[in-house]
């Protein structure tokens, strides 16, 4: 146990009266914080090791505000002396973007999807509106509100870390003109509400199906518009026009409640221009990891941003002139027209019957695995579970009671675990895992999905599922 973590160690064990048993270290999505699940018992906490003793402030304050004011929120359960670390309410590891990837990967979003991301733009004004209330805006970290500097800092950001390294020629003095504009125009209509600032799928978690909220800590007092246009204009969600505006109409009707007089032709043109904004700063920093960090992710995710800038200009921003010339020919360029290769991993799995034959390997890779499920305790030879399939709550209380699924499963992710550890760094593009039983109804359905859900909670990689004999296919 490293100096760093023994200090969550004694937090946790002060705070529950029960030794630590495990602390793992979590993703932290390229963040200086570091986080850490701590268990003991049956307790599991958060423990986090912060950089900046006010960044860790502004979260504590903010959490118990928001708690007070009923906004679902992690409690923060004690802060080292220090004010360095501290530990909190473990959510779970079900992160809004990770029960939307279907939809991200292939464009089109199940009701069930749909529905949490509209949840979560029904939550947004409780936090901008009683968020804000009552709440000592000095505690807000880097800044206390919303001003001209933060948004010249990302203009030029996108300036000169994108739209230079672009090549396009431009008039420097007639574009910083229309910046000025669009600046004094962006700082009307502050109000006292709260400025998430970082308000996207990966800062929300799904507990029970319902939205609970971190990473806060970088708001600040701002307008309502800015987290709408973060939200659902958010580059690589690829969410269809019809679900933007299902998300803006979920948003507009809570917002309606704190806002009974709301003038909706003044909102939508406010909210434009934010969208605007953030389609800017966001290429400002695609550019600067892409171009100058040389990070290819980043550069992969130009064109999608692109692409939204490009449909917000189909309606010119006649006030802004030059700089809508200027962003057209941005949008106009060749190289933006391409939607970068998603070059991920793709692992197919199968379930089938063996009497229908073994699924054939299309992508020509061979290889992979072919698993034989026919050692597991059969539900299908009870007339009772035939009605069903893998997928069903009678068939998985079925398997898991009975135990050998448990054992057999464990043996695969194993198996499976290393060879896509290995694929990914050779750079592969296809694997094939096939789960076969009698009639590919329960056993190897089960297999198969439980097997999809492991990889996909461990690994950035495409998955598809397919359950041949029930003619299913979807995307984890």
């Amino acid at each position: 146990m490293t100096e760093k973590t023994d200090i969550l160690r004694i937090l946790f064990e002060k705070y529950t009266g029960r030794p630590v048993a495990d602390i793992t270290e979590l993703s932290s999505s390229g963040s200086n914080r570091r986080y850490f699940r701590i268990k003991g018992g049956n307790l599991s906490l958060i423990g986090v090791i912060g950089t900046s003793r006010e960044e860790n402030r502004a979260f504590i304050e903010l959490s118990r505000h928001f708690l007070d004011k009923l906004i679902k929120v992690p409690r923060v359960f004690a802060v080292s002396d220090d004010g360095m670390a501290y530990i909190q309410e473990d959510l779970g590891d079900n992160q809004l973007y990770t029960a939307v990837a279907h939809g991200r990967e292939s464009g089109e979003y199940s009701s069930y999807e749909r529905m949490l991301l509209c949840t979560t733009m029904e939550k947004l004004p409780r936090i901008q509106f009683r968020g804000g209330e009552g709440l000592d805006w000095n505690i807000c970290y880097p800044e206390p509100a919303f001003g001209e500097r933060m948004i010249m800092f990302d203009l030029n950001y996108f300036k000169y870390c994108f739209l230079k390294a672009t090549g396009l020629d431009f008039n420097e003095v007639k574009l910083q003109d229309d910046f000025e504009k669009f600046k004094n125009d962006l700082l009307e209509d502050m109000g006292e509400t709260f400025l998430y600032r970082d308000f996207q799928a990966r800062n929300v978690m799904i507990k029970d199906d319902v939205p609970y909220f971190i990473d806060f800590q970088g708001g600040r007092r701002g307008p309502i518009y800015y987290d709408v246009a973060s939200f659902i204009w958010q580059a690589r969600a690829r969410y269809p026009e019809d679900l933007k505006q299902e998300m803006l109409e979920s948003y507009l009707r809570a917002l309606r409640g704190f806002k009974p007089d709301l003038d909706e032709e003044l909102f939508h043109r406010r909210l434009r221009l934010f969208v605007l904004f953030r389609n800017l700063q966001v290429l400002g920093a695609y550019g600067f990891r892409g171009y100058f960090e040389k990070k290819p992710h980043f550069l992969a995710s130009v064109p999608f941003a692109i692409d939204n800038l490009r449909r917000l200009l189909r309606q010119p921003f006649e006030e802004y002139p030059y700089m809508n010339e200027v962003l057209t020919k941005l949008t106009s360029m060749h190289q933006f027209y391409e939607i970068a290769e998603d070059k991920r991993l793709e692992v197919s799995i199968y379930s089938f019957a063996y009497k229908k034959g073994i699924p054939v390997d299309n992508s020509g890779n061979g290889g992979g695995y072919v698993f034989d499920c026919r050692s597991i305790n059969n539900p299908g030879k009870y007339e009772y579970y035939r009605q069903f399939n893998g997928m069903d709550k009678e068939v998985i209380k079925f398997l898991e009671d009975d135990g050998e699924v448990n054992e057999f499963l464990d043996r695969v992710y194993f198996l499976v675990d290393a060879h896509v550890k290995r694929f990914i760094e050779r750079k592969f593009t296809h694997l094939q895992v096939c789960f076969g039983c009698t009639g590919g109804q329960h056993r190897s359905v089960y297999c198969a999905e439980h097997l999809a859900k492991h990889l996909a909670d461990r690994f950035d990689i495409k998955i598809q599922v397919n359950h041949r004999e029930l003619d299913i296919e979807k995307l984890m």
